[in-house]
């Protein structure tokens, strides 16, 4: 089975919110809450200043803690390793809200969890997330981590290696960050991820 990720070039990524507009609208995403963020920080000192624009989602962790302190199933791992909420089964507890590191989640008005999913109903249509396909600047790859030959194991080979945010939980999240302008706020992690 495949083990579906995103990479983030965030050498790439001018914080335009392209990604976070076309998440709202083609999950169609409630006012109020959002699936796909940017983190904007300013670094350096004047006149030498930059910024860094971060994207941030759930990162669809290999060992989520998310699933387990789900009461009803409602969240659970697909084959492909997408987290996923059953909308059906979700009594809105706020239990894997608490328990994302990533605060990648929100209780939405229609009384349930949401959450980025990756555009898990655009894969099955063999499209890739909208997150992906809008960006004006080619900084997201989605692909397999099992396929050497994918596009995203040849962005992480070509950036030399790529980061996660908080590595130390274990988690192993498959969001992947390349390029950052600076290591502050994330770990080095080599490729093999």
């Amino acid at each position: 089975m495949a083990r579906l990720a995103m990479l983030i070039d965030l050498k790439a990524c001018v914080g335009c919110a392209a990604c976070s507009v076309a998440c709202k609208m083609e999950n169609e995403v409630p006012v109020g809450g959002s699936r796909l963020w940017i983190r904007e920080r300013e670094m350096g000192t004047f006149p030498n200043l930059t910024v860094e624009y971060r994207p941030e989602q759930c990162a669809h962790c290999e060992n989520p803690p998310c699933v387990p302190v789900c009461p009803t199933g409602a969240t659970y791992q697909n084959e492909e390793g997408l987290v996923l909420v059953d909308y059906h089964k979700c009594i809105a507890c706020s239990a894997c809200v608490a328990a994302c590191p990533y605060d990648a989640r929100f209780i939405s008005k229609a009384g349930y969890v949401e959450k980025c999913t990756f555009c898990a109903h655009r894969l099955a249509r063999n499209e890739e997330p909208a997150c992906v396909t809008t960006c004006p600047t080619y900084a997201r790859v989605f692909g397999d981590l099992d396929d050497p030959d994918s596009d995203i194991n040849k962005a992480i080979q070509a950036a030399g290696q790529g980061h996660v945010l908080r590595p130390e939980l274990g988690l192993k999240p498959k969001v992947i960050y390349v390029n950052p302008p600076s290591k502050q706020g994330l770990t080095r992690k080599e490729a093999q991820l």
